[in-house]
């Protein structure tokens, strides 16, 4: 307990934060090493830091390693190959400093991360950033984005750009012009929950095509990528594996 009188005197807040932003992938004084990517790039971390900021890192670091009792050893680096090593990098920049450098490349796989690891300012960093930097060209891998991971708002935010485009150039009905993209999404990437949750989405508001929605049914049903087109059954970039994934494969 404090004693009476005392007070919490702050020093140079922006000194102590350049002193933990220089750990960042730092090996010195680190004890916990990731193989991320394909590439298998080392990145270096602090299981301190990891632990108190990220329940799910706490867990990874705590669970032994197979056959052993004890605790993730130091030496024996854990593997992450489904993730870029920039995209890890960014998420580790927030753990250490909360704050996240992202660009049009990453963000959409850093939001993955953020939801994938349970870290929800970060998350919502990442819809700021996506929000503000919707493009044409980017607009449709956000929207699927979006839908996977039930981001409602990022979602509503993709549909009104697309409306406002439409509106405003081509002066034709938003599902006329969105139905080029709208038949990119790859809604057999969907799990069963999801895609019901779209279908009843969709026919309060209907923008999908009733059989796009049935070929992504005909590949649950059939347990294969046979009923819709197969580029429609591959991952966009920022898009994780998932169980239901296997047979689409």
């Amino acid at each position: 307990m404090a004693c009476a009188g005392s007070a919490v005197l702050e020093g140079d807040a922006a000194a102590f934060a350049a002193a933990v932003r220089s750990l960042i992938n730092n090996p010195q004084f680190s004890d916990v090493t990731f193989v991320v990517g394909r590439e298998r790039q080392e990145v270096f971390a602090h299981r301190c830091i990891l632990a108190c900021r990220c329940q799910a890192f706490q867990g990874m670091l705590s669970q032994p390693q197979a056959g052993a009792q004890e605790p993730w050893p130091p030496q024996t680096p854990l593997v992450l190959s489904h993730v870029q090593p920039e995209v890890f990098l960014a998420v580790l920049e927030f753990l250490y400093t909360n704050s996240v450098t992202l660009n049009s490349l990453i963000a959409l796989e850093v939001l993955t991360s953020a939801v994938e690891y349970g870290l929800d300012d970060l998350r919502k960093l990442c819809i700021d950033f996506l929000t503000g930097a919707l493009s044409v060209e980017l607009v449709c891998e956000v929207l699927q984005a979006a839908v996977t991971y039930g981001q409602t708002d990022l979602q509503e935010h993709c549909l009104v750009f697309v409306e406002d485009r439409t509106q405003a150039v081509l002066e034709r009905p938003v599902a006329e012009v969105a139905a080029g993209p709208v038949r990119e999404l790859r809604l057999p990437l969907l799990s069963p929950q999801e895609l019901a949750a779209l279908e009843t989405n969709n026919q309060r508001d209907p923008l999908i095509p009733v059989e796009s929605i049935a070929e992504a049914w005909k590949c649950h049903v059939l347990r294969k990528g046979s009923g819709a087109p197969p580029r429609l059954c591959q991952r966009r970039r920022g898009t994780q594996p998932r169980e239901h994934h296997s047979y689409l494969e």
